[in-house]
């Protein structure tokens, strides 16, 4: 049991590990846009994308969760 905690506690470090680094290389790449003065640019062609993302979340999660993995739909059409 001490050998599972113990891996479950490494796995934890890395995936703690990993976000930390994204979120400094997020911060590091908005910086320097801003620096150059193109952020507002990228942020023009980001929100899109960003609103289609969040369009799709709030639409899968109003289907009550099912996913893509159901071949029907809840009226029995596919």
């Amino acid at each position: 049991m001490e050998t599972y905690l113990n891996l479950m506690l490494i796995r934890f470090g890395v995936v703690v590990g990993g976000l930390v680094v994204l979120a400094l290389l997020v911060f590091a790449v908005a910086l320097r846009l801003r620096r150059r003065g193109r952020l507002d640019e990228v942020r023009r062609y980001a929100e899109p994308a960003a609103r289609a993302g969040l369009r799709a979340a709030a639409r899968r999660l109003e289907g009550g969760g099912q996913g893509a993995s159901w071949s029907r739909r809840q009226d029995g059409r596919r």
